[in-house]
């Protein structure tokens, strides 16, 4: 698929890419170089390397680190933390290239836009989070590894042929994200007062 097949899909596309690389980054960059790698998508100059066997090989060795690791409470909310510094600045990369300038280059208009929308995805998912490791049990915190999982793998699958689909399911896990937050908040601080009561 060629990214500029409609004016405003490699708009869209970097948008979708920044977010999810917020959230699950590495499973990202492998999808990505999966994508070009057996021309389900065609990549730009500037990230063809993702398509390299020894980047995709590494990329899901990662991806496979971070599975496993994000299922574990706490350790996830300090991988989160970390990967602050990854997430982030591979959101600004993949915005960049996917909406790149009239010579082939990076946008840096769209780097600033990647950055911000994965600093927002990020955001929503390590807050979702930690909030949820308050909880003793760890099915919680399993269940929400494993949506974010199933999230990223089926934006990434629509992505490659329908970006504006897979924008509005972004969209949706957006709100979904801000509405977990609430909930889990008012939550805790109903258990907290219950608490502070009983105690009293």
């Amino acid at each position: 698929m060629e990214i500029s097949s409609h004016p405003a899909a490699p708009f869209v596309l970097g948008i979708v890419l920044a977010w999810l690389a917020g959230v699950r980054v590495y499973l990202t960059l492998f999808g990505v170089g999966l994508a070009g790698y057996f021309g389900w998508m065609d990549l730009p100059a500037s990230i063809a390397l993702a398509q390299s066997p020894v980047v995709i090989g590494v990329c899901g060795a990662l991806a496979i680190v971070e599975f496993v690791t994000d299922k574990l409470p706490g350790v996830d909310s300090i991988w989160d933390l970390l990967h602050t510094l990854v997430r982030i600045p591979a959101g600004a990369f993949l915005g960049g290239i996917a909406m790149p300038t009239d010579g082939g280059e990076a946008s840096v208009t769209g780097m600033v836009l990647g950055g911000t929308v994965a600093a927002l995805s990020h955001g929503l998912k390590s807050g979702t989070r930690a909030l949820i490791n308050t909880s003793p049990e760890p099915a919680s915190n399993w269940t929400a590894s494993v949506a974010e999982d199933g999230l990223v793998l089926a934006a990434l699958a629509v992505a490659i042929a329908h970006p504006w689909w897979a924008l509005a399911l972004l969209v949706l896990a957006t709100i979904a994200f801000v509405v977990a937050i609430v909930l889990l908040y008012r939550l805790i601080r109903h258990v907290a007062r219950r608490v502070r009561t009983a105690v009293a």
